[in-house]
């Protein structure tokens, strides 16, 4: 059952923000999402974001300035929340990179944390199916939803995975600034290490370096990377990605965009581009 907190009027549409009781993570769950004004008279294709550390299902609504956008395309926007929340949801505290607001999408293997971290079920099965449910969703002559799916940072980490992943579920898949090789960089080796443990041969399984040597995406990925991310060299590490994506045979366009760091300026200053991307393919 859901549960509306809030709802606001956004270029002819709404932008409202939702929490509802998650069977695959044993907890309460929230959700933004952007209604357009086309779904007024008809169903509509959605768009999937999934927000980097630290973040809420609210920081993408907020900073980003796709609603306008979405409203001329007829998008739909859904932004999950990036974990779990709330009481007996287990946590590190003096860790802003791992524990709540940093579930790196995956499915947890490893107690405390496999309760209830459970988030790439959640993201590519239950939250779609709820939404499909509960909205307006434009779906496909075998009544599956027309989507795609984005995200920033570890969310861009999160979109890859997702679109390679389940190729056929996605339409387009795009990405601001993604962890690119999580087995590759200390944010991704601690949250790989413990969500699922010391074997790297389950972490190829979230890792879209790895994936796309084996599995492509029929259509081209989008990615902006601005090039005076503090990230960057440290965690980021695009190249490893786009190497991988020419040894398979991916089309890639990676843009690399000058004076811009890891923040929502660089976001919003693309997200038309972005949003215009998927929109191709989501027709």
């Amino acid at each position: 059952m859901l549960n509306l907190r809030s709802s606001s009027a956004s270029f002819g549409g709404t932008t409202e923000f939702y929490s509802h009781n998650s069977n695959c993570c044993n907890s309460e769950m929230n959700f933004s999402v952007y209604i357009p004004p086309q779904a007024k008279t008809q169903p509509v294709p959605v768009l999937y974001f999934l927000s980097g550390l630290t973040c809420t299902d609210e920081n993408f609504m907020a900073k980003a300035g796709a609603q306008r956008i979405a409203a001329d395309l007829g998008i739909m926007l859904v932004a999950p929340d990036t974990s779990p929340r709330g009481n007996g949801i287990p946590d590190e505290p003096d860790q802003w990179d791992f524990g709540i607001g940093a579930s790196f999408y995956v499915d947890a293997l490893l107690e405390p944390w496999r309760s209830h971290y459970q988030m790439y079920t959640y993201i590519t099965h239950e939250l779609p199916q709820l939404i499909a449910d509960s909205f307006p969703v434009l779906k496909s002559d075998k009544g599956e939803p027309i989507q795609s799916i984005c995200g920033h940072s570890m969310g861009g980490h999160g979109a890859l995975v997702c679109a390679l992943r389940s190729p056929n579920q996605y339409r387009s898949v795009s990405s601001f600034a993604p962890i690119g090789s999580p087995s590759q960089c200390a944010w991704g080796e601690k949250a790989f290490s413990g969500y699922l443990g010391d074997d790297r041969n389950l972490w190829s399984n979230y890792d879209a370096t790895e994936l796309v040597r084996h599995t492509t995406h029929p259509n081209p990925i989008l990615i902006d990377q601005g090039m005076k991310d503090r990230f960057l060299d440290t965690q980021l590490k695009p190249a490893f990605f786009e190497a991988a994506c020419q040894a398979s045979g991916q089309q890639l366009v990676l843009r690399r965009q000058l004076n811009y760091d890891h923040s929502y300026y660089f976001i919003a200053s693309f997200i038309e581009d972005h949003l215009n991307h998927h929109h191709r393919f989501l027709g």
